[in-house]
């Protein structure tokens, strides 16, 4: 029953988790429309031996980048349509900086999803030989574009991934613990 038991936490964390790892992202995942919050851009370095020296987000239509925080080590370059107030933010580059080989180039800034549905990102990855990968692809794909998705109501008569997340680790968390309770009856007892 323990073998089985955490075989089956092996494999319902690798299913939920596996899709977050080594893919660009733009977090949290699901937000409110119309609300201003902070996200971030996060895109990993998974060449051997190669450096990420450049990354260009296009924004979609409707989301709304307000301000930026500042990212040690690179420059910004934002290219934005209107004026003032007016001004939209289409694509933003940031250059110059130098992140290895299984670390994460990672940028903030203030924005906010004018609508409930989901926002899908492209991101432009440079290396310092000069390759370019694109996330830009489906979800299947092996370079996902980043989505936002923005939901009326986040709460309520829904389940939200996180939501089952915790009922099935708090699922084996008991599993677990009920296993070892009855395998330690036959040794010490428990004080």
């Amino acid at each position: 029953m323990l073998r089985r038991a955490v075989a089956l936490s092996v494999v319902a964390f690798t299913a939920l988790a596996a899709p977050a790892f080594g893919h660009a992202v733009v977090s949290p995942p699901v937000v409110e429309p119309a609300t201003l919050q902070v996200f971030t851009l996060s895109v990993p370095t998974e060449r051997e031996d190669r450096t990420t020296t450049s990354i260009e987000l296009t924004v979609p239509k409707g989301f709304a980048i307000d301000s930026f925080a500042a990212a040690r080590g690179w420059k910004r370059r934002v290219a934005s349509t209107g004026s003032g107030e007016g001004a939209v933010v289409n694509k933003v580059t940031w250059t110059g900086g130098s992140v290895p080989t299984e670390e994460d180039a990672v940028f903030q800034f203030n924005a906010t999803a004018g609508d409930a549905r989901t926002y899908t990102f492209k991101v432009r990855q440079g290396y310092d030989d000069g390759t370019v990968v694109d996330w830009a692809g489906s979800e299947g794909s092996d370079t996902p574009a980043p989505r936002v998705e923005a939901r009326d109501s986040l709460g309520g008569g829904g389940s939200s991934t996180v939501a089952i997340v915790a009922l099935v680790t708090a699922g084996v968390a008991v599993l677990l613990a009920a296993a070892a309770l009855l395998g330690s009856r036959g040794g010490r007892p428990i004080t």
